[in-house]
């Protein structure tokens, strides 16, 4: 799984991407529903991205 958080501008929100491990999108939200949409999926590793997403830096490629 791999995680991307891209900065927004002052009219545009800062967004996320959560890609599966064929870099496949699953989903591209604002880092605020980000955390509602993991709530209600049935990712194994819901907490490990909430805090993946919330330390790492913009524009950075992360796998989990």
């Amino acid at each position: 799984m791999y995680l991307i958080k891209t900065k927004g501008t002052s009219r545009i929100p800062d967004f996320v991407q959560i890609r599966d491990n064929d870099f496949i999108l699953i989903e591209h939200c604002k880092i605020d529903s980000a955390t509602e949409f993991l709530r209600n999926s049935n990712i194994a590793e819901k907490q490990n991205i909430a805090d993946s997403i919330n330390k790492m830096p913009y524009g950075v490629l992360q796998k989990l």
